[in-house]
Order: C-alpha cells, then structure tokens, then sequence
C-alpha cells in the first residue's frame, strides 16, 4: 500500500470510528484507485457496504478480495453472511462449504452450514452439522435450539423432547420453544408433561393454533375430555375448515357419547378425506354402538372394499348382519375370519351362536362342545344345552329316539332343568315303550313347568292309553316343542379409534325375541310409566333402561328417558338421550321435537331451529302446528324476525286453540 494509500485508509478507520461510515466508505474508494490490489482495502470496504446494507456492493467487494487472496476462509464466510441475509441460501451454503475446505479446523462455521441446511430444509444434513458445532460449543443455545427445531421437523420427536429439555434445563427463565417441546413430549407418549408446556405456549401465544390442538390431543390422551373438547373449539372456531383434526376431534365426541355432533364430524372428515377407511370405520363404530346397524354397514362394507385384510373390520361386519339376524351372511363373514385366525374363540363362539340360529344344530353343538372346554362360561354352556334339547326334538321327529335320549341326558348333566327337556325324555321313552321312565319324565316336565299345560294333556292322553288297547302313540310326536330359550350374544369388540381400548359388548338375543321377553319388556315400560305418574323418577329411568336391555332400539322409551332428565333439568342427558331416540328412528317427530326444545333449554338456537324444521317436514301439522311455533321462537331470539313472522302465521294456520292464536297475533303485531 502507498504512503498516500494509507493515509486514506487511516483517515477512513477514523472516520467509521466517529461513525461516520459515509465518510469512511469515501476515503476507502480513494485509496483503492490508488493502491487497487491490496486486499486490506477491500476487505475493510466490503465490510462497511455490508454495514451500510449495501449488500450488492458488499458482495461484489469481497469477490475482489476472494480473487486476490483465495485462501482466506474469513472471505468466504463473509460472502456467505450476505447470501444468508439476502435469503440465497443454496449460495451461502457454498461459501461457507468453500471456507471449510479451506479451513476444516476452523469449527464454528459448522454452525453457519448448519443454518444454511436448515433454510433450505436439509434438517438431516442440518443436524450433522449443529452436532459437529456442539461437539465444540456444546453451550451454545441458538446451535441447540436448531437442532431441535431440525429434529422436530422430521419427526424424530424423541431427540427433539431430548435437546429442548437440555435448554430448558440449562435456563428456564429464557426458555421460548413450549410449543415445540410440548409437542415433542406429546408424540413421545408423555401427555402429562405435554400440558405443562403447551399451556404455557398457549399463555405466551393464544393465537397458536397448533399449541392448542397439542393440548386438545394430550387432554383427549389423559381422558380429560371436556378439557379437550374446549381446545378443539377454539381450534376450530379460528380455522373452521381445518378437517385434518375432525377424526380425532369426532373420536372424543364419541367418547363423550355426543353421537349427533360425532357422527356430523365424521361426515366432514369423510367428506375432505374419502380416502381414509378410518372415517368410515369410526362413524360405523358409533352407528353400531347405537343399533343402527343398516347405517354401521353402510360405512363399515365402504372401510371393507378400500382394504380387504383388516380382520377387525370383518369381525364388526360380521357383528352387524348377526344383529340383524342375516345370520347366513354372518356366517360368509366368519368363516372368511377363520380361515385367516382359525384359534378366535370369540368368532368361532358367534359362528356356533348364527348356525343354532339357523337351527344347524349339530354344527352348532359341535362347535360349542369345541369351545367349552376353553372357556368354561355359563352362556355357553346355556347355548348349549338349547342346542342339545333342540336337535333331540328334531331328532324324535325322524325316529331317531336313541339319539334324541343321548342329547337330553347330555343336556340334563350340563345343568339343563328346563322342563321341555323333560317332555322330550318322555316322548322318548313313550315311542320306546317304556312306560315307567316315560310317566317319570312327564311328571318331572309338569312339576317344572306346571302352566304348560300341552306337558299335562299329553300325560293324561299317555296315562288313559295304558288302560287301552294299544294305539300308536306317535300322534303327539309332531306337537308343538315349545319357544326355542333365548341365547345372549358375547362378542369381544376389537374396534380401533385415535385413542379407544377394546371392551365386552352385550348384544340383542340372537335367536329370537321370544314372548317372554317382549313381555318382560312391556311390564317393565308399563312399571316405569307407573312410577313417573307418582314422580318416582329415579325407578322410572331404571325401569326404562332394564326394557332397553331387552329391546334396545326402542325409540319411545329412549324418549321416555329423555323426558325424564328433562323434568329433572338435567338438558345434556335429556339431549343425549332424544339424539339417540332419532338414530333409532330418523322419522320420529316426537324424537326430533323434544330434541329441539332441549337445544333451546341450552340457547342452542341453530341446533334447536334445525330439529322444528325436521319435524315440519315430516308432518306439517305436527300437534296442531306447534312446530311452526316453535320454530318461530328460534328465529325471533336470532333476531330473524321475518322468518319469525312467517312462522307464526302458519301456526295459526294450522292451530285451534283461540286463546293461544289471539296471543300468537298479538305476538305477531309486535313484531310487525
């Protein structure tokens, strides 16, 4: 440099001393056309255009120098800080490559490397990177933070929780990443810890919309449902067409036993991902749940063609035709089931349970006799023996008597004390001429069963032929055997949902709903009437609910029950209980009334005006057009008083009554 050189380049690091970089830059440019080669010029030049942000300029310089001098390191990292705050990250990150070629020792420009990867989403080369700085800065928290931040972005939540607790650990005071690590702790199964620092990400940012989904879903793992159902709201109230989170959001409906709401979200989340067999699946579950067993097909035979392998799904489909009592396609589906899993005890069971149905009773036996050992459970046992004393008044019918004596007797050891199995001894015996066990069997029968009175008959008609001359006695044989004895279906339920556990369900009588069951459940409707005339509401519920178990898709008594609990002021289960009352029945307009005046009992005006209007258009004159009244009062408390208007008009229209169509004029007045 020239003695007039470096006068300049004095008079300039003056100048940027005293602040004055417009000065400085001006004194540099002069020594440069004087002294045009020496890289301290330049590089003091570069650095002050970059201070100034004149990046171009900056950049163009350091070029010069890296030109001069290029195996000076510094240059290239110069370069690559311009490229990095110009956003060029591809660019940056060959300048800084360029520096650790040339300087590999020089450690700390791992951490620029990284960050260039990291803009350019390279996390996995990025995270080599930050390690290989860390191995020397290990205290160096923006590094750490990235690399979490990098971890995090591919989805390697267990050493994303690992580095964001280190920094947390090492200041929590300064700590700002919750949101990342409470979702790191979240997809790492530690819930709990999850809502330690999502809420306090939702404190630090309540517009964070992916903090509170966080937290719906650790709310929603740790059972805390009504937590998480307060989450999914705000969530979806900011981003209502955020449908990625409708089939974890309508699983908690589920569990929370909001079928209606459930069942809505389902169909949204269908509807945006028509792809996915858990939508399908999940909505059948909740169908199936509630005995609507054609809607739980519908969806469970789409989850079907979408995969044909999923055992689980057969089995719930399987389920369903049994329930419907198309017992011969249950049995299609659980054999396809065997063929796959051929040691299911509980398929192999419900396949005994659907051949008895079809009275194919020694398959039937022959499976239970299988499975008895197994699993030495009462129900079986029961199903048995029904079996057995069955298929020995099939068997009396061909003459076969030896057979049929060796099915009862088995039946008689298994515990069976019906009395039918008695009669059918006798028939037996009587065919065989053997008087005595016979008369023995008939009076057994009788003592039994003594209002069976075909049992008394046929023993009087038995005793008076002794004293005969000898007839046939095969005549009777073709009597009537009496009602098959109820069988109860068991069928552990393998369904899966974004956080549900496999349970025993108890499903209807598979065989048939005999007379003594639809009168037990008449008694018990006709008890609980009579204890809600006497306000014992508590037994009248109870009463209710006993009858569901007999005859579970009852609308009227789930309406029943939801009267009740509106007496009592309890609306959610009232709501509960109407919702299910027209899954049961979509056309029942006493299901669909009461469910909108319980809306309204909540200010749910949307909800209660939606319900009047499906009763107006099932049955326009729904008690005398109090729908149309109804749906009125919506409207006017929503402010819609046209709608309101035209309501009221059409309730007067269609009522009788003169004080209330006076009142309702008058109504209609004020509003006009």
């Amino acid at each position: 440099m020239s003695s007039e050189a470096n006068t300049l380049y004095q008079q300039a690091c003056a100048a940027e001393h005293q602040q004055d970089l417009k000065e400085a830059i001006s004194k540099l440019e002069q020594a440069i056309q004087i002294s045009n080669a020496d890289t301290k010029l330049y590089t003091k030049l570069a650095g002050l255009y970059f201070e100034t942000d004149q990046n171009d300029k900056a950049l163009e310089t350091y070029k010069k120098v890296s030109e001069l001098k290029p195996d000076d390191p510094g240059v290239y990292i110069s370069i690559g800080s311009i490229y990095e705050t110009q956003g060029k990250y591809k660019e940056a990150l060959t300048s800084y490559e360029k520096a650790l070629d040339i300087s590999p020792e020089y450690r700390y420009n791992y951490y620029n490397i990284g960050n260039a990867q990291y803009q350019l989403k390279d996390y996995n080369n990025a995270i080599k990177s930050y390690d290989a700085f860390l191995e020397t800065f290990a205290g160096h928290t923006e590094a750490r933070e990235n690399l979490a931040a990098s971890y995090f972005a591919i989805k390697d939540y267990k050493n994303a929780s690992k580095h964001y607790k280190k920094i947390y650990d090492k200041n929590p005071d300064n700590f700002k990443n919750f949101s990342n690590y409470g979702l790191s702790l979240l997809n790492t199964n530690e819930p709990e810890k999850a809502t330690e620092f999502l809420e306090k990400a939702i404190e630090q940012d309540a517009e964070n919309m992916a903090a509170h989904l966080g937290l719906a879903q650790a709310y929603q793992d740790l059972g805390k449902n009504d937590m998480s159902y307060e989450q999914y709201q705000v969530v979806l109230a900011k981003v209502p067409n955020l449908n990625t989170v409708r089939l974890d959001y309508a699983n908690l409906l589920a569990d929370m036993n909001k079928n209606t709401e459930a069942i809505t979200q389902y169909n949204q989340y269908i509807k945006a991902f028509p792809n996915d067999i858990n939508g399908y699946k999940n909505i059948a579950n909740v169908y199936k749940q509630l005995g609507n067993y054609d809607k739980a097909l519908e969806n469970y035979l789409i989850a079907e063609g979408k995969d044909q392998s999923d055992i689980s799904l057969k089995k719930n489909i399987a389920l369903c035709y049994h329930n419907r009592k198309d017992y011969q396609t249950a049995l299609k589906y659980y054999n396809t089931i065997l063929e796959k899993t051929p040691e299911d005890y509980e398929v192999k069971y419900n396949k005994a349970i659907a051949l008895h149905a079809l009275n194919q009773l020694e398959d039937a036996i022959a499976i239970y006799q299988e499975i008895l050992p197994v699993k030495n459970d009462k129900t079986i046992k029961d199903n048995l023996n029904s079996a057995l004393v069955s298929r020995g008044h099939e068997l009396l019918k061909i003459d076969d008597t030896e057979s049929a004596i060796k099915n009862f007797k088995t039946a008689i050891k298994n515990g069976y004390t019906d009395g039918y199995v008695y009669y059918g001894l006798a028939k037996a015996y009587r065919v065989n001429g053997d008087n005595t066990k016979a008369s023995e069997n008939y009076e057994k029968a009788i003592s039994i069963d003594p209002e069976k009175t075909l049992y008394s008959a046929e023993y009087s008609d038995f005793i008076s032929s002794l004293y005969k001359p000898k007839a046939t006695t095969g005549q009777n044989l073709n009597q009537s055997q009496g009602d098959l004895p109820v069988i109860s279906l068991s069928l552990e339920d393998n369904t899966q949902t974004t956080n549900t556990t496999p349970q025993k369900i108890q499903e209807e009588p598979v065989v048939k709903t005999s007379s003594i069951t639809l009168k037990q459940n008449e008694d018990l409707i006709a008890e609980g009437d009579k204890n809600y005339k006497n306000n014992n509401y508590d037994a009248a519920v109870k009463n209710y609910q006993d009858a569901l178990q007999l005859v579970p898709n009852d609308a009227v008594t789930l309406l029943k029950i939801g009267n009740i609990y509106k007496l009592k002021e309890d609306n959610t289960k009232a709501v509960n209980y109407y919702q299910k009352s027209i899954i049961v029945n979509p056309d029942y307009t006493d299901g669909w009334f009461n469910l909108g005046l319980a809306y309204a009992n909540e200010n749910n005006l949307i909800e209660s005006q939606k319900s009047f209007e499906k009763v107006i258009s099932l049955d326009a004159d729904y008690n005398f057009g109090y729908a149309y009244y109804a749906l009125g009062v919506a409207f006017e408390h929503q402010g819609k008083t046209n709608e309101a208007i035209k309501n009221y008009k059409l309730f007067v229209k269609h009522n009788n009554d003169k004080d209330m169509i006076e009142s309702v004029q008058d109504k209609i007045k004020q509003l006009q």
